[in-house]
């Protein structure tokens, strides 16, 4: 079997290249990184480090690289056999590699090729479906009928922490030992992929709300909560058993609604909470506060970690989830002069007060309950 991977940084050769060489795929790397294809082609092989005690290797082989820049052409040779094509560049570079996918496609249809599954491995709520897009541009209408019939987009949720490392050798990376990758399996074309360390849903919106409002609640709770008390990291600052016991309260808060909303088992989900506090607390991942609290306007948005699950346990349960208006306070309090969504913050809050600061970036109403709750705690917590 034969996969073609967008993307040879870290991410992409410590997660998604890893779990398609365990796979069993033959993994070609297209990237127009000239030295690291180099180094694949020369070497032919790099080592996966777990950031744990024992400091677990895995060796990844039978791989090849591709110049996307030099040798296009030899992408679009790799596309038009190959068995499954993945992603995981960033988000903002699924366009600009949509035009060699769709040459890759009009070869692979005039070998008569079959079904062929294309997953974006990306941080971003429906990265394939977008990728779709900008490739359909590409295609004339018969082609785009032929590969609404043969190629698959699936949508995927990823989630692995690879921390800004420096290794002897170039290929060589370091990733924390959890790992997440959720394919939809309603959208897949023809046999579904083998990839046995991949989890096939059918209800993709659950696992990506899950992880939203469990991984990047949890992680921005941490770093609201450390910054108060100046502390410098998320390991150092989950380390705290006050702090520990208010992250849970918070998960509980969020847990609660999943639980109710998209019926996860109970006991399944307080394993998974339990596993995301272990992924805060490891001291082989040095994780600023300053940088995981950054963006404090995005992060109190109507539709993001903290506003979203709030609005949602009131609505649901009819009361205010305490650990979540602590939480949301406390982020109207964070402040680096590096980061300019919090400079403008704190500008807001001087100029209208921490009332209406609130109304303005959370896009609630001045009458929610919410809204008064969390002007409450940000007085107390000042």
């Amino acid at each position: 079997m034969k996969a073609i991977h967008f993307g040879a940084g870290n991410i992409g050769r410590g997660f998604i290249g890893l779990l398609l060489h365990q796979s069993k795929y033959e993994v070609h790397f297209v990237d127009v990184n000239e030295k690291v294809i180099d180094e694949i082609n020369q070497e032919g092989t790099y080592n996966v480090f777990l950031a744990n005690d024992a400091k677990d290797q895995f060796t990844v082989t039978n791989i090849k690289g591709i110049n996307s820049k030099v040798n296009p052409e030899k992408a679009v040779e790799e596309i038009a056999s190959a068995d499954l094509v993945t992603t995981a560049i960033g988000p903002n570079i699924l366009k600009f590699i949509a035009p060699l996918i769709a040459d890759g496609l009009k070869a692979r249809k005039a070998k008569n090729g079959q079904f062929l599954n294309i997953i974006a491995c990306e941080n971003m709520i429906g990265g394939s479906t977008e990728l779709k897009k900008f490739v359909f541009e590409h295609l004339n209408d018969e082609e785009k009928t032929w590969a609404e019939e043969y190629i698959g987009f699936p949508d995927s949720a990823v989630d692995r922490i690879v921390p800004n490392q420096s290794n002897e050798k170039l290929l060589d990376v370091l990733v924390e030992p959890f790992f997440e990758w959720v394919i939809d399996e309603t959208k897949i074309k023809g046999e579904k992929p083998e990839i046995p360390e991949a989890h096939f849903v059918e209800n993709l919106t659950a696992y990506i709300e899950r992880k939203l409002f469990t991984v990047n609640t949890g992680h921005a709770t941490t770093a609201y909560l450390g910054n108060i008390k100046d502390y410098k990291t998320i390991s150092e600052t989950i380390a705290h058993k006050d702090v520990e016991e208010k992250v849970l309260q918070v998960l509980s808060e969020t847990g609660k609604v999943l639980v109710e909303k998209y019926k996860f088992d109970k006991e399944e989900h307080q394993k998974y909470i339990q596993k995301i506090i272990g992924r805060f607390s490891n001291p082989h991942i040095v994780d600023d506060v300053k940088r995981v609290g950054r963006s404090p306007l995005r992060k109190l948005s109507r539709n993001d970690r903290l506003v979203a699950p709030a609005m949602e346990y009131v609505e649901l349960f009819k009361e205010i989830p305490a650990g979540l208006v602590e939480v949301m306070a406390s982020a109207m309090l964070f402040f680096s002069s590096e980061d300019q969504e919090s400079v403008e913050l704190k500008e807001l809050i001087q100029a209208k007060g921490a009332e209406q600061a609130f109304i303005e970036v959370s896009g609630l109403s001045a009458d929610n309950k919410l809204v008064s709750a969390v002007a409450a705690a940000y007085k107390e917590i000042q």
